[in-house]
């Protein structure tokens, strides 16, 4: 009785664990104010979701599993909007941490939406172009 107690305790311990990958819940927006909504708030919130979206789209390209990679290019596309002062990757994390030159600074997670960053509403003329190869 005791070792038929101990295994179902063993199972239900197991089952109760969850994943470790913590990218599907980052990147859902369940709840959220849709992020063509929310860039219609201002400059800023555009940009944005612009790098969010083009955080996301940088995991679904080339190198799905490279997270480094991801952030990368999340960060070089960051760079190309006129607002933006600094931006620091977490890549370990899936999140980047930008600065604007108002002083607002705002964590940024991946959008996987299916849109490219240029799609945005209310982006600033010339931004949201696709962001530079590197090469």
């Amino acid at each position: 009785m005791t070792r038929v107690l101990s295994i179902a305790m063993l199972l239900l311990t197991l089952s109760a664990c969850r994943a470790y990958e913590s990218y599907p819940r980052l990147s859902s927006q369940k709840g959220l104010v849709p992020a063509d909504k929310y860039a219609t708030y201002g400059r800023e919130q555009a940009e944005e979701v612009a790098i969010g979206r083009e955080f996301g789209r940088a995991h679904a390209g080339d190198a799905p599993d490279d997270r480094v990679k991801q952030a990368d290019a999340a960060v070089a596309y960051a760079k190309t909007l006129p607002d933006v002062a600094t931006v620091e990757a977490d890549p370990q994390g899936y999140r980047l941490t930008v600065s604007f030159k108002s002083g607002w600074r705002v964590a940024v997670l991946p959008i996987d939406d299916g849109k490219r960053g240029g799609e945005t509403p209310g982006l600033p003329p010339g931004a949201g172009g696709p962001p530079p190869s590197g090469k």
